[in-house]
């Protein structure tokens, strides 16, 4: 595409009546105190509406306009523009259309920004307006570091082969051009890119594994320049302040770094292993703060018994579920709106995840004798309103929480337990009396994460005979009833068919005949009288709500059930042994 004559955008705007020449004034003086795009300024402004702006130049220059969202590019073609070119002009490869490149721009009025990509590109380029939002969400999606950390892996791997002087000196400066900094500031980068909310690093007898949790699922890569695991190892020691040089013994460490100019807490945790030592690193974004309990996702009936029951003046609630279900950000998200100045919050943790200001938070450290019980007692002597246990996990700690229920506290607490029925069962095998439960245990939320469908590639799904057929014989659902959906997988998910997780959620209150259960020690009258409780739903059903919804699928129903298809191996399961 050429221009006849240039085409500014805020005259263009101005010419159509959609601002005023005063509007333009102001936008721009912002725009240059901001370094962003005119568009984007008018929008943030609320000057003009995003779509509106689109749809007005594509029209006027004659070109399409294209939803990214719904528009599948190939990652190889739209990386024919370099990722600096692409984010400083807003631009994206979309085509190779044979004799020309289509390229969406957010400004396709800009002839600066396309004479630079043009020149960039072997061919002819004929352009498309795209929407800004999009396109940052797409360059996050494609202009991954996979290829920066292979190149940099590659180079650091030589440098040792090589010799690079003593180890411990490369590994002990602070430059930062270093290559093993250069690498892990890349590997961080990428995952907080992508949202992962752990990286793990495992050395294994020819390759290094780079894995990234993201919703829950494991995202591998792999590099084979096995040599460079220690000098890794190493300077993740140096910067939580471990022992670099105990391999034989588990260490665990945190420590902080901006990433992509987010403040990101890292938790470290290292285990000896076969070919050296295994790195797990959980990252927690304290940019974000403590979540809001508006955005769990609770459904509001059930979000208005939670709250009701943690304002009470005392008493104990218990959120259970395995691990990584979100225990701590529904107790994170509780604590946050019960922090006022008049209320005195202690909690024990391990470790502590988020830092809230005004609560005093105690890190448990049982290589000194600071256990959850030791501080449990002690934080009572503090003259506390609330105190939040990050995890009851021995009779001493539940005696102590009971103990503290009874005596005008209100204590909050997780428990690694199934669903709520099973909790109080629990507590009584840990040797807590069913008297003492039934008058301090006032709600218990059991909760899950399942993987929520794309909303760009979600289409209707039809369920498979395995599927109908357990949904019939547990749920008594006939699935021809029911419309489910499934993401087929598109460049917004990175072709998973999933994007995001959201919380399932299972809430019993106390009532007298779960009380009277309780004090009676009759374990099989609680499940009865929780089954009829006013309000209670079990977790599998409320998933099943969600699927039908469309936002989960059953496959993540079936999971969260635990339930597994029957797999078939075709190749013989076999084992490498050493020469």
């Amino acid at each position: 595409m050429s221009f006849t004559k240039k085409i500014r955008l805020g005259d263009l705007l101005v010419e159509k009546n959609q601002i005023t020449p005063d509007q333009l004034k102001f936008a721009l003086s912002e725009q240059k105190k901001l370094g962003q795009k005119l568009g984007r300024t008018l929008v943030e402004l609320g000057m003009i509406d995003e779509n509106k702006m689109l749809d007005l130049l594509s029209k006027q220059l004659s070109i399409p306009l294209i939803d990214l969202n719904n528009y599948h590019y190939k990652d190889e073609i739209a990386k024919l523009l370099p990722e600096t070119i692409a984010r400083r002009h807003r631009a994206l490869v979309l085509d190779d259309q044979g004799s020309d490149y289509l390229v969406g721009m957010a400004d396709p009025t800009d002839i600066y920004a396309f004479d630079e990509i043009q020149s960039k590109l072997s061919k002819p380029i004929k352009q498309a307006t795209v929407s800004e939002a999009a396109l940052l969400e797409n360059f996050d999606l494609i202009y991954r570091r996979t290829e920066q950390i292979n190149a940099l892996a590659e180079e650091l791997g030589q440098d040792l082969s090589a010799g690079f002087g003593d180890l411990n000196d490369l590994l002990e400066t602070e430059m930062i051009d270093a290559p093993v900094a250069k690498l892990l500031r890349s590997i961080f980068e990428d995952a907080v890119q992508v949202g992962a909310s752990d990286i793990h690093i495992e050395p294994d007898k020819r390759v290094i594994r780079i894995r990234q949790r993201v919703d829950g699922v494991l995202h591998e890569q792999v590099m084979k320049e096995t040599q460079i695991a220690p000098a890794v190892v190493v300077r993740l020691k140096l910067m939580a302040n471990l022992n670099i040089s105990e391999k034989r013994l588990p260490q665990d460490g945190r420590f902080n770094m901006v990433v992509s100019n987010r403040e990101i807490d890292v938790r470290i945790s290292t285990m000896p292993v076969q070919f050296g030592e295994s790195v797990v690193m959980r990252l927690l974004d304290q940019t974000q703060g403590a979540l809001d309990i508006e955005k769990l996702g609770m459904p509001p009936d059930l979000l208005r018994r939670f709250r009701k029951n943690f304002h009470l003046p005392n008493g104990m609630i218990l959120v259970t579920g395995p691990t990584g279900s979100g225990k701590s950000t529904s107790l994170y998200a509780a604590l946050s709106e019960l922090n006022q100045p008049g209320t005195k919050i202690i909690t024990v943790e391990d470790p502590v995840e988020y830092r809230l200001s005004r609560i005093n938070q105690v890190q448990v450290n049982t290589k000194i004798g600071l256990s959850f019980a030791r501080v449990l007692r002690t934080a009572l002597r503090q003259d506390p309103d609330i105190i939040m246990v990050g995890e009851m996990r021995d009779s001493e700690t539940v005696e102590i929480g009971v103990s503290a229920a009874m005596t005008g506290h209100l204590v909050l607490s997780t428990l690694h337990t199934n669903d709520t029925v099973s909790t109080a069962t629990r507590l009584m095998d840990m040797g807590v009396e069913g008297y003492l439960l039934a008058s301090t245990l006032r709600t218990i939320i059991a909760q899950r994460l399942v993987r929520k469908i794309c909303k760009t590639c979600s289409e209707d799904y039809f369920p498979d005979a395995f599927e109908s057929g357990w949904l019939k014989d547990n749920l008594q659902v006939n699935t021809t009833d029911h419309q489910y959906k499934k993401g087929r997988g598109c460049n917004q998910c990175g072709g998973d068919g999933y994007q995001g997780r959201m919380g399932v959620y299972e809430l019993l209150d106390m009532n007298a005949e779960l009380a009277e259960a309780l004090r009676n020690g009759d374990s099989q009258g609680f499940v009865n009288a929780a089954v009829n409780a006013p309000g209670y739903e079990p977790l599998i059903s409320v998933a099943h709500h969600h699927a039908v919804a469309g936002i989960t699928t059953i496959d993540e129903m079936l999971r969260l059930a635990g339930q597994e298809r029957e797999t078939v191996f075709d190749v013989p399961l076999t084992l490498e042994l050493e020469d």
